[in-house]
């Protein structure tokens, strides 16, 4: 049986927002989070215990201020210079593979 010297890789960094916030506190962990776009005006990533609130992507802050204080959502404003350090710090980790399959559109541009 011949084995191929090739790597392949798939990466999926599950809400990539809110993991990036997570590495930096982690007492948010296992707590419902979300990450406000720029001018903190609609929510750009959740958690999933966020999602199990219902709190929807893209959906105005305003419209989910009520479920976020009635369950203790932790709310970030995006922080795009940290998110853009973390992707190229996994880039690089994964520079030694031949293919990658990405879930996360912009991880690999």
């Amino acid at each position: 049986m011949l084995y191929s010297k090739n790597k392949i890789a798939l990466v999926d960094c599950n809400s990539f927002y809110v993991s990036c916030e997570r590495l930096f506190n982690p007492s948010i962990i296992k707590k419902p989070v979300i990450v406000l776009s720029s001018n903190d005006g609609c929510i750009i990533s959740r958690s999933t215990e966020a999602k199990v609130l219902d709190i929807k992507m893209g959906e105005p802050y305003f419209k989910v201020e009520k479920i976020v204080k009635k369950n203790d959502v932790k709310v970030f404003s995006s922080n795009y210079s940290l998110y853009g350090d973390i992707s190229r710090y996994i880039k690089e980790s994964y520079e030694n593979f031949k293919t990658i399959f990405t879930t996360n559109r912009n991880l690999f541009n």
